[in-house]
């Protein structure tokens, strides 16, 4: 893990932290906001490395705040990596492991029950995708007050859908008429009114702490459009780059990405009006690595930078994802930090700057030492000894780092392939024929790594007949 510099002295309070850290040595209770994007790549940020687009605002936010370099999405799409990110347990452990509309149940815990009861005021807009009508999942009986969007990820497909759900009632979107998940009047843009509720629930709030999550659907792509049309890249106008000589699929996620930037400032822009720029911690994130859907090719922006794979692997294009934490006066600006996390260490987090304490059992790790220095959190930054993921489409797939290694299993039925990240980032070279012994103790790590679920058992890779 890189050093930390020197943090910026700050008003603290006199409380004690259920973590037992004393609390003269910690922040105030901050307001924690968490952004995340959907299906963007590690490199389609200009921050990350990317050549052509440009994204001043997400950029701002990491020029004036913490960018980590090796943080992980909790899966590879859309529905488990938002249950890892909500409960704190890996893919090995959680309710949700696909994308199948399987509920959370009462009994799992999530980072807005935690923060709720902790005197948190909670919010969330955007794509949910834990729980159907009626079930135990809904947002509104996993902890959030208040929440607008998404149910499930088949609806989020489409930017103009005939309704959203505002809590537990469906809220119309007059003039958008759809079938199949294809609009055909389109008066209403989903995007645009999940942020304008996300900015209104920052106006309204008052002046209790607060918790908003808000998981933007850009830059995922509308797969019913696209199969209909061969272009799923769905947005109003392709704006300032409508004069390029791109495939206009190119046009649309370079618009997409655009509006999430946009929209990422003028929450960053509300803050600060609001006057809360220094006691609000934000986050910024993607679910997962770039999609290769849409009609749109991963090559044409590098989406994936220097990482190999995408959306739907366990190499490191699939779950390494980007990550920026700012915090005025707490994190300094500009730095950078290589300690590797995941998202099951959000909630733990979450709950230590809270004062809170996080469920027993859970796999993550706060890393509140790395977010406000160690001195000022009162206890040194752990780190995993092994951080996970498992993957049920296609058969199933598993995946370990420990340490600069990397070992990815396609199948059950085939042998692990080893990377070492620190000489190899790009996971091209396997060197697993050179570390029999590494090879043997990540097996037998793998074998013990998850519980078992009848959703989701590993199976064999399925064959396809020729």
């Amino acid at each position: 893990m890189l050093c930390r510099l020197v943090v910026l002295a700050i008003t603290i309070v006199p409380l004690l932290s259920a973590t037992g850290i004393a609390a003269e040595s910690l922040p105030k209770k901050p307001n924690i906001v968490f952004i995340m994007a959907d299906d963007l790549g590690y490199g389609e940020l200009s921050c990350y490395g990317q050549k052509i687009l440009r994204t001043p605002n997400i950029d701002r936010m990491a020029a004036e705040g913490l960018k980590f370099t090796d943080v992980y999405a909790g899966s590879t799409v859309c529905a488990p990596s938002r249950c890892v990110l909500m409960t704190g347990l890996h893919t090995g452990h959680c309710r949700v492991r696909g994308n199948q509309r399987v509920p959370l149940r009462p009994g799992d815990v999530t980072v807005a029950e935690v923060l709720r009861d902790a005197g948190y005021v909670t919010g969330m807009f955007g794509k949910w995708g834990l729980g159907e009508p009626g079930t135990t999942g809904l947002p509104n009986r996993q902890g959030f007050e208040h929440w607008f969007g998404y149910l499930n990820q088949g609806h989020a497909h489409n930017y103009y859908p005939e309704y959203l759900w505002d809590n537990e009632q469906q809220f119309p979107l007059v003039g958008n008429v759809a079938e199949k998940g294809v609009a055909s009047k389109k008066a209403i843009y989903s995007h645009d009114i999940v942020t304008d509720r996300a900015l209104g629930f920052l106006d309204d709030v008052g002046d209790k702490p607060f918790f908003l999550y808000v998981p933007f659907t850009l830059p995922h792509v509308n797969n019913e459009l696209r199969r209909a049309t061969g272009d799923g890249m769905e947005v109003p106008n392709y704006g300032p780059y409508a004069n390029e000589s791109w495939p206009n699929p190119e046009k649309g996620r370079a618009m997409m990405i655009h509006m999430l930037d946009r929209d990422v400032g003028r929450i960053m822009d509300k803050i600060r009006q609001l006057g809360l720029d220094e006691n609000t911690l934000v986050f910024f994130t993607s679910d997962n690595g770039a999609q290769q859907e849409g009609g749109s090719k991963l090559e044409f922006f590098n989406s994936s930078g220097p990482l190999r794979g995408f959306k739907r692997d366990l190499y490191e294009g699939g779950i390494r994802v980007p990550m920026i934490a700012r915090w005025p006066g707490v994190i300094e600006a500009g730095t950078l930090s290589d300690l590797p996390w995941a998202f099951w260490d959000f909630l733990p987090t979450a709950a230590e700057l809270a004062g809170a304490a996080a469920p027993e059992g859970i796999d993550g790790l706060s890393i509140v030492p790395t977010l406000v220095g160690e001195d000022r959190a009162g206890h040194p930054q752990q780190q995993h000894d092994e951080l996970y993921w498992e993957f049920h489409e296609r058969g199933s797939k598993q995946a370990v780092r420990r340490g600069k290694y990397k070992a990815v299993r396609l199948s059950p039925e085939l042998p692990l392939e080893l990377y070492n990240l620190e000489t190899d980032l790009g996971e091209t070279n396997n060197i697993a024929d050179a570390h029999p012994e590494l090879v043997a103790e990540l097996e037998e790590y793998l074998a013990g790594a998850r519980s078992e679920s009848k959703h989701w058992p590993l199976k064999k890779r399925q064959r396809r007949r020729k």
